[in-house]
């Protein structure tokens, strides 16, 4: 193998490592040598050189790689589990600079993307662009005189050749030579004045243009997004004239035996229809609260003159997406409020943390969601076509809820886990289980729209319910590019869950996308049946005009490693003209010679059946019927207490999440400081302590930079950020380096032993 060289490059442009490595290929050819090239933070690589002319045979931006090396030659470079490259060097020196080589520019490209982010919100103001435009005014000005100059030098300098031309005698002639050499220097002398404008003229013209022309683009697409928005705007007006006139048109006895007249015959029209906006700037306004901006949910509803049922997030239905038309009803009393109105002292929000032990008791609420409004079209602005983890995300957009707690959701239906574990005998019926586990973790997301906080760098979570629910689990941030959450879980009926996640994401205006790329594993140890999917995208619909929905929706493949099973999940995406039944989901479960044997169906937000295939018949467009024996109910989803409504639509479990324990970790989320004062309801506050905590992250994340550069120019190996909990290692089910779980959290615990946590809150 030829070494690998660092490419002399011209000025201005970045730097090139290339050279041949060993790539991974398959078992039946092994490492095949590969022309590989680092450059402008992609890493590429061909059969060989000439084929460089040619398209690349892969590439990973290294801006969202992972870096792994797994021994003196063999190095492992990633990218979130879509593309993995297995490499090996000729030596131990080579593999090192290629990983030197690779987390540099790995750094520059994060640099280079967070920069770009910057510089796209920085608009420049009125009097920068007149001082701009008088520079290229005096630039322009320097050019017309350096021209005057040069026909005047010019034809002065050949009218001295012309005159030596009619010299007869020698002593004229060296008179005329010596002033064609004066003009001749006076004119070289203009001419470089000339070219020396023409060149600052051109710097600053291609600096400006630059920025100029982006700023451009990024204002038409902006105002692409926004005409397109604003035509659906005009849609949903019309939609909702038409059904209004619809329902005024008939007489409508209004209680007094007088029928309306017209659109404006009823002083309720406010209270009954409200997507329209009046004001000139679109704000959004949340839930009422006191002067303390403190209440807690279930309590004190009639004082606040607010009806329970009025809430802006309903699941679409086939009459309207959203609903056009609120809901009436009276408040629901609180389960624990006292004839006098008063909330008991165990259910109120205090920050008392809980002792260890068995038979706790949790709270059951937190204070009601404050009235805060933001102008949402100054925000959104800036945020179209963005990745969601880049854009500085106030509060408002929020819920108190860190995202490793909202991951750890995922296990609030963990009895299904259990059902599982006790059917070892029976992978079919297992594996169906499992794929009810799967779904019911989007039980919760038709009424919760708002964001979760994202991680810090080393932000952990840990969350023990092995008295009152069967398991514990432990989460941590381990990555910020790409920002990727590692977690462990473990059941008391013998099973244990571990997964990596991270995601891609979009904003494009009218609607947010989220893509998880991470895996999820599920290991029965008994059996040694082991289960891996992967998550279905979720969209979150109506932005900026109408009512939040959520959909989930697309393909997800359960496989069963131990036996080859397979359960294919199919999750339906709504359709208003679509004949099935909201957030349906069908799927199959197969064996490895593809024969069905369990069949399911159900709702991601209801329940979900399965029902055991006894025979089946392809019919004429190609799609089999089955015939099954009697469904059994798989899973069915508790729904949300009433009295938690005006909490975020938390569940209990949800709301007890955040509760202050005693003896965890000091990079615990429930210590992160902006996140409790939004659950306090003290929002401003917590918009202030956010953007300082992600000050102190972005300085922490420059002095590794810095490290890192310092040890590649003296040549020496910088590992950078490692995560404290858990370590890379390479997963023997689908090949890709994961992050496992080294079990000394509960033992430190126990010690109280945090030094290894390190400083991330203030």
């Amino acid at each position: 193998m030829s070494s690998s060289s660092l490419a002399e490059t011209k000025q201005g442009q970045p730097d090139q490592y290339n050279g041949w490595l060993y790539k991974w290929t398959n078992y039946i050819k092994g490492y095949q040598k590969r022309w590989f090239v680092l450059q402008n933070g992609y890493l590429s690589y061909y059969r060989n050189q000439a084929e460089m002319s040619n398209a690349c045979r892969g590439t990973i931006n290294l801006a969202n790689a992972f870096i792994h090396t797994q021994d003196s030659c063999s190095f492992v470079v990633s990218n979130s589990g879509t593309m993995t490259f297995h490499l090996k060097a000729q030596s131990e020196v080579e593999r090192q600079r290629w990983v030197t080589a690779l987390e540099l520019a790995k750094s520059k490209a994060v640099t280079l993307i967070e920069s770009d982010d910057d510089e796209d919100l920085i608009q420049p103001d009125k009097n920068e662009l007149q001082n701009t435009l008088k520079t290229l005014s005096s630039k322009l000005d320097d050019l017309k005189t350096c021209n005057d100059l040069i026909v005047k030098h010019g034809a002065a300098l050949q009218k001295s050749l012309i005159e030596v031309e009619i010299v007869e005698n020698s002593t004229e002639c060296v008179t005329k030579i010596k002033s064609v050499n004066e003009r001749a220097t006076v004119f070289r002398i203009t001419t470089n004045a000339m070219l020396s404008a023409c060149h600052e003229f051109l710097t600053l013209a291609n600096a400006q243009g630059t920025r100029w022309q982006k700023l451009l683009q990024n204002e038409h697409e902006q105002r692409m997004y926004l005409e397109d928005m604003v035509e659906q705007l005009g849609k949903q007006h019309s939609n909702l004239e038409k059904q209004i006139r619809k329902q005024l048109n008939p007489a409508i006895n209004n209680g007094t035996g007088q029928p309306l007249e017209g659109p404006g015959g009823d002083e309720d029209d406010d209270d009954d229809f409200y997507d329209a906006v009046e004001a000139d700037d679109f704000k959004m306004n949340v839930m009422p609260s006191d002067g303390n901006g403190m209440q807690l949910c279930g309590a004190h509803l009639q004082e606040n003159n607010y009806d329970s049922s009025d809430t802006d997030y309903e699941k679409p239905s086939k009459d309207a997406v959203p609903s056009q038309k609120k809901k009436k009803g009276k408040a629901h009393a609180a389960p624990n409020v006292s004839s006098s109105g008063a909330v008991p002292i165990e259910d109120t929000a205090a920050l008392v943390p809980l002792s260890s032990g068995a038979g706790l008791r949790r709270r059951q609420a937190i204070p009601e969601r404050p009235n805060y409004s933001i102008n949402l079209w100054s925000f959104m602005k800036n945020c179209i076509g963005k990745e969601l983890s880049k854009i500085p995300m106030p509060v408002n957009f929020s819920e108190p809820l860190s995202f490793l707690q909202r991951l750890t959701e995922d296990f609030e239906y963990s009895d299904c886990l259990d059902n599982a574990a006790s059917h070892d005998d029976d992978a079919f019926l297992q594996m169906a289980y499992v794929a009810a586990f799967t779904v019911s973790s989007y039980a919760n997301t038709t009424l919760r729209t708002g964001k979760p906080f994202n991680p810090l760098l080393g932000e952990t979570y840990e969350c023990d319910r092995r008295d009152d629910l069967g398991w514990r689990s432990f989460a941590e941030q381990v990555s910020h590019h790409p920002p990727m959450v590692a977690m462990y879980t473990e059941g008391n009926k013998n099973w244990r869950s571990w997964q990596e996640f991270t995601m891609s994401s979009k904003f494009r205006g009218k609607y947010l996308q989220i893509i998880p790329l991470g895996i999820a594993h599920l290991l029965f140890p008994k059996s040694g049946n082991h289960y891996t999917w992967r998550k279905v995208a979720t969209t979150v619909h109506n932005i900026i005009v109408g009512r939040l929905w959520v959909d989930n929706h697309g393909d997800m493949d359960i496989i069963n490693h131990n036996t080859n099973d397979r359960c294919h999940l199919k999750y339906m995406a709504y359709s208003y003209f679509s004949r099935e039944a909201p957030h349906k989901v069908i799927g199959v479960i197969t064996d490895s010679n593809g024969v069905a044997h369990y069949e399911l169906s159900g709702t991601w937000d209801d329940k979900i059946f399965g029902a055991k295939i006894l025979a089946c018949e392809e019919q004429t467009k190609g799609k089999p019927e089955y015939k099954t024996d009697v469904p059994i109910l798989l899973w069915q989803r508790r729904m949300r207490p009433p009295d938690l409504e005006k909490c975020y639509n938390f569940t209990r479990l949800a709301v007890q999440l955040n509760e202050m324990e005693e003896k965890v970790a000091p990079t615990d989320s429930r210590h992160r400081p902006d996140q409790r004062l939004m659950e306090e309801g003290k929002w401003d506050d917590a918009n202030i302590v956010k953007v300082q905590l992600e000050e102190k992250q972005r300085a922490s994340r420059k002095v590794r930079e810095s490290l890192m550069e310092a040890a590649a120019e003296r040549g020496e190996e910088y590992h950078g950020y490692e995560p404290k909990w858990f370590r890379q290692e390479q997963d023997p089910q689908t090949g890709n380096v994961i992050h496992a779980f080294t079990n000394e959290y509960w033992t430190c615990k126990e010690k109280q032993d945090w030094d290894r946590c390190p400083d991330i809150y203030l």
